[in-house]
């Protein structure tokens, strides 16, 4: 349904009346739902017609929603009346057919299959069901339509259509993404006499991709090795799962032929790069700079426009700084040049205030400094120069620091966002707060998530869908919502958004029990909140795909060790989602981690998400002279990043809550 703006009337006498009968474009799923839901608080511009009383309104409101279910509203409306309009398939069809972008799939072509089967066309019956079965390998609905394409090949015989190979092919291929390496391998294989050209040389080498994927890599190398094609672009995806499988093997002389054949036959290919950073990275996690530096240097001079460049060249920077290198400044400053919008670039600046420091230019680490902490106000090594800032004293900045980060292009993000509603926005607050009132939360986060999606205040809607959630003890979803409609609120200063806000985005439920285990523990109880944001966003029953469970995300068999040392009785995993019981294991855990690694929380961090061996090995890596050059050294990006958005949370936490903590010590 097209959608279209409609007159609305809110007939609620606590509203202004100005605001009554505006031209207001409500949420599809709102206008969509008046044929189902008459009396919703709304009337026809311009009626007479008595308004509906708010408990007339709950009552019927909730039994249709309850019927149909917020999210799948439309889905279940559509089937409903596709499978048992009267009969009237036509009309079935034609409801389907005029809302097939809406639907969502695979769910939609299922019906549309079904619907076509009741109307006597098994051939376009068929042809959906394919749409089912080959698009969507994964999904359940995938079993069914097997099915009822098997019972309509036996019924049409000669006239079945046959399904076109190049979805037979996606079916392969998605079922190697989804992590079946077994079912894709089978598929292609039977797949490979029907392609041609291309396709089939696609089939071929992820043949060999399956079994790799299968861990089965002596073969997948014989395989890949032995194989020859035509295709280009399948050659170089031949050689870089070649080199993949050479270097799981550990024959590095393979591997260096792959990168050599990948840069001769095919300079520019996605695979080229794809290989110069596998292979970098292998030299990176066992701290080989002199095996590492010349494959990122490669991937960034021959792929500068592509988003890995930036990665690539930090990594080769990042050894020159730690290794004390003379070209460190200028390595650090070019990062600057070449990629202002990187993540790294705030660290970029950090070293170049540390080497002006021990340089005694504190001028120019006093600019550096400041850039920092103007560019990006809630970064990790903001915190950072906060501190350093405040040990420099009052020396102005360099002169020649600040002309230099004039020619910085940094990207142009917005500093100050206005939360004072404007016309639409209010008007849109309105009528989801009036859903909301009368028990239809879920009808006033989908009008709050269209307004979000396509009107200018999306910062407002955000905070509104995150109290919402709040309100029903979801600080998960509250979170979801700020990050996802107001992406770039951490480039906004604290001062600049209402603390309700920034509360709803690092919220501290659980608060007693958290910094009680705390205490007992010796822990800082923001750093605690912060690595539950970061681990489960304070869903008591996430669960990982580890298996980690709960607050602090605790694997069953942690969680069974923990409960004996600490005398948890009765204990079950299933403990593990209280969280209570949770937060007594994880503080404790948490502990005996910086214990063991000397009191270094960084380290303690790492080996939270990587490991303890590993943080234990991380450490010997080098003479670090500040945590901050530990952090960077880590060689996993998702462990590195890890360590540094806790930090950051916990700082944020820190001042958000830091004076309701010094208030209850005072009572």
């Amino acid at each position: 349904m097209p959608r279209r703006t409609i007159r609305w009337r809110i007939s609620n006498p606590a509203w202004p009346r100005s605001t009554r009968s505006t031209m207001v474009r409500p949420s599809p799923c709102c206008a969509r739902s008046t044929r189902v839901c008459r009396n919703l608080p709304t009337t026809r511009h311009g009626s007479s017609r008595r308004p509906t009383s708010k408990r007339k309104i709950t009552g019927r409101c909730r039994r249709s929603w309850r019927r149909y279910g917020a999210r799948r509203f439309l889905r279940r409306l559509l089937a409903s009346r596709a499978y048992g309009l009267n009969g009237d398939t036509r009309d079935a069809l034609e409801i389907l057919r005029k809302n097939y972008s809406t639907l969502p799939q695979p769910q939609g072509d299922l019906a549309t299959a079904g619907a076509f089967a009741a109307a006597g066309d098994p051939v376009s019956a068929a042809v959906y069901y394919q749409r089912v079965y080959y698009g969507y390998p994964m999904s359940a609905e995938a079993a069914q339509a097997e099915a009822e394409s098997a019972k309509l090949q036996s019924q049409l015989g000669d006239n079945y259509p046959p399904a076109m190979p190049t979805a037979m092919l996606g079916r392969a291929l998605k079922l190697l993404d989804a992590g079946q390496p077994e079912r894709a391998r089978k598929e292609l294989e039977s797949l490979v006499p029907k392609l041609g050209g291309a396709e089939r040389d696609l089939a071929r080498v992820r043949i060999g991709v399956a079994d790799l994927s299968a861990r089965d890599t002596a073969k997948a190398h014989r395989y890949l090795a032995s194989l020859e094609v035509s295709s280009p672009e399948a050659d170089a995806e031949r050689l870089y799962y070649l080199l993949l499988s050479a270097r799981r093997l550990n024959n590095q002389e393979q591997v260096s032929e792959a990168l050599d054949r990948l840069a001769r036959l095919y300079p520019n290919s996605k695979w080229r790069l794809e290989a110069l950073i596998a292979a970098g990275n292998h030299y990176l996690i066992e701290n080989q700079m002199e095996g590492y530096e010349p494959l990122y240097r490669a991937c960034y001079e021959s792929f500068p426009a592509e988003p890995e460049a930036a990665t690539c060249h930090w990594k080769m920077v990042w050894g020159h700084y730690l290794r004390r290198r003379e070209d460190a400044a200028d390595l650090l400053r070019a990062h600057l040049r070449m990629f202002p919008a990187a993540q790294s670039a705030s660290g970029a600046l950090y070293f170049l205030g540390r080497l002006a420091e021990a340089a005694n230019d504190i001028g120019s680490a006093r600019g550096y400094y400041d850039e920092i902490a103007r560019e990006y106000p809630n970064y990790y090594y903001t915190i950072l120069a906060r501190e350093r800032l405040a040990r420099l004293g009052a020396a102005p900045a360099s002169a020649a620091v600040i002309e230099f980060l004039r020619g910085i292009r940094f990207p142009e993000r917005a500093r100050i966002k206005d939360f004072e509603p404007n016309a639409t926005t209010k008007l849109r607050l309105e009528r989801a707060r009036v859903l909301a009132s009368v028990g239809l939360e879920d009808w006033a986060e989908g009008e709050l998530r269209f307004g979000a999606q396509n009107e200018d205040q999306p910062h407002v809607l955000a905070m509104e869908l995150a109290t919402i959630s709040s309100r029903r003890t979801a600080p998960d979803q509250a979170m979801r919502y700020i990050k996802r409609y107001a992406s770039g609120y951490l480039y906004l200063p604290i001062d600049s958004a209402p603390l309700d806000f920034w509360r709803l985005a690092f919220p501290m439920p659980y608060r007693i029990d958290l910094e009680r285990f705390s205490k007992q523990n010796g822990l800082d109880p923001f750093l605690v909140a912060a690595l539950i944001r970061q681990e489960s966003e304070f869903n008591p029953k996430a669960v990982s795909r580890a298996n980690a469970r709960g607050l602090t995300q605790i694997l069953p068999s942690t969680g069974r060790e923990l409960s004996r040392r600490l005398k948890v009785r009765p204990y079950s995993t299933a403990k593990l989602f209280q969280p209570v019981v949770n937060l007594q294991l994880g503080s404790f855990y948490l502990k005996t981690m910086i214990d063991q690694l000397g009191g270094h929380w960084e380290a303690a961090l790492a080996a939270y998400n990587a490991g303890l061996t590993r943080a234990h090995s991380w450490l010997t890596w080098a003479e670090f002279r500040e945590p901050a050059e530990f952090i960077e050294t880590v060689p996993f990006s998702e462990t590195r990043n890890y360590i540094q958005t806790v930090l950051r949370n916990a700082d944020v936490y820190r001042r958000l809550y830091a004076s309701d903590m010094r208030a209850s010590l005072r009572k």
